[in-house]
């Protein structure tokens, strides 16, 4: 069983965020950077998996050199080896530019499964996963809360809205995005920190994937990021649903000017 857990470093949920100089992103200076949440799930659930079938874990993260921390921490829980996409044309990628450099760098390695949270901390939209399988042209499964791998073929729970569940069952090699709680992450053993300094963990950069700007040129941009004005007046919307919906849209269209 060949493994691959992709991981990414956000800033700590009680960081105190402040919105850079130019407007495009928040002030990286003195934050405290961990493990993406769901993220720890994935990799709990890959090393779980491969202790009962064996096999290897592969990590890989994408970012700047500090990302490259949450590969030592993975690998001193267990995984096997990493893979580090470090280059300066990787800074700002939307998803689908970070989709088509993860895919370039795992397309040749064949893994059985690919984990993932479900999102990260600091975008949260929720669309590597299903971006990277389209690259990769692999079946893919969100919200997974639980997993069982039955031959060459994997059943997943899988959570719907109004508190549903299904199960799908689903041919290997596929893509797999793991919902927080799915299990309990474990905590670096001091024999898991030693073994991690003996562990490989390769860089790649975007020449050595074969990635040129045209290949990273982002879809979506980042005009602005503020924080939105605060204001007390408060409006109550009355009528019939057909009118209290026109009343809305006057007001977000010339009052708020958001559409």
């Amino acid at each position: 069983m060949k493994i691959c857990v992709l991981i990414k470093q956000v800033p700590h949920q009680e960081s105190v965020l402040k919105i850079n100089a130019d407007e495009t992103w928040v002030d990286e200076k003195n934050l405290v950077f961990i493990t993406n949440e769901s993220d720890s799930y994935a990799l709990e659930e890959g090393l779980l998996l491969k202790e009962s079938q064996g096999g290897e874990v592969v990590v890989c993260t994408l970012g700047p050199e500090r990302a490259g921390q949450v590969l030592k921490d993975a690998l001193a829980k267990g995984a096997d080896r990493a893979i580090f996409l470090r280059d300066d044309s990787f800074d700002r990628l939307d998803s689908q530019g970070t989709a088509r450099a993860f895919a370039a760098a795992l397309k040749d390695e064949q893994f059985d499964l690919i984990l993932l949270g479900l999102q990260t901390d600091d975008i949260g939209n929720a669309q590597l996963g299903p971006t990277l399988a389209e690259e990769l042209n692999l079946p893919h499964v969100t919200l997974v809360v639980g997993t069982e791998l039955l031959d060459r073929r994997v059943k997943v729970k899988q959570e719907l809205e109004g508190g549903w569940f299904q199960h799908i069952e689903v041919d290997l090699p596929v893509l797999l995005t793991i919902q927080s709680g799915i299990n309990k992450p474990r905590y670096a053993s001091l024999r898991g920190i030693m073994a991690m300094k003996k562990k490989e963990l390769r860089e790649l950069t975007a020449a050595d994937l074969g990635l040129n700007a045209d290949d990273l040129a982002p879809d979506q941009t980042l005009a602005r990021l503020y924080v939105p004005p605060k204001i007390k007046e408060t409006v109550f919307l009355e009528g019939a649903p057909d009118e209290i919906v026109a009343q809305l849209v006057e007001k977000l269209t010339n009052e708020a000017k958001v559409l």
